[in-house]
């Protein structure tokens, strides 16, 4: 590889590191299955990035090789993960406490929908892709998008470790969108 193109391809790790590494943790649950992965996926990409860099959006593209190797961790093997039920101990009442609990709930959920289906929800309501972008990373219709949403959330919304109080939690709303859709935030 050419100085410039390494030189390039150095920035680019730098730069979208961190990013690349939260998303690979979302598919995968695992800090340390999300380091393997970003780092299977930025060695596929290094071998190709003279193509890479000259694309509209190398990040879309890199994106898409970190799917795709999370997608290909299956077919080799199934990886199976022991969740427990609630953490050991609970710690005071504190707003960040319920938090954190709320947010390993929300990963232990996700780690519980099929690959595609958690490949969606964190692209497009973590990620904040829209439909189209996601189905571009993904190799699929937005009819497809819409529809493993709709089946991930659902499924997110019953998940025991995110049920509180008579309403299920997280509870998605947007200013002026119907819960579900687009950008979300978590109450």
């Amino acid at each position: 590889m050419q100085a410039e193109l390494e030189g390039q391809f150095q920035d680019f790790v730098r730069a979208r590191w961190s990013r690349l590494v939260r998303t690979a943790y979302l598919l995968t649950g695992d800090v340390h299955h999300a380091e393997d992965l970003t780092q299977t996926a930025l060695a596929k990409a290094y071998r190709s990035w003279r193509r890479i860099a000259r694309s509209d959006n190398p990040e879309a593209y890199v994106r898409r090789m970190l799917v795709s190797c999370n997608s290909d961790r299956f077919r080799k093997r199934r990886v199976t993960e022991a969740l427990t039920a609630a953490p050991p101990e609970r710690v005071g009442g504190d707003e960040a406490v319920g938090r954190v609990e709320e947010r390993g709930s929300l990963l232990a959920g996700l780690a519980l929908l099929p690959p595609k289906q958690r490949a969606v929800v964190v692209l497009r309501y973590w990620e904040d892709l829209s439909e189209a972008e996601v189905a571009e990373v993904l190799g699929c219709s937005p009819g497809t998008v819409k529809s493993q949403a709709s089946k991930g959330l659902a499924k997110l919304r019953v998940y025991p470790g995110l049920v509180r109080e008579g309403r299920t939690c997280p509870d998605w709303e947007v200013e002026g969108e119907p819960r579900g859709t687009r950008s979300v935030r978590s109450t």
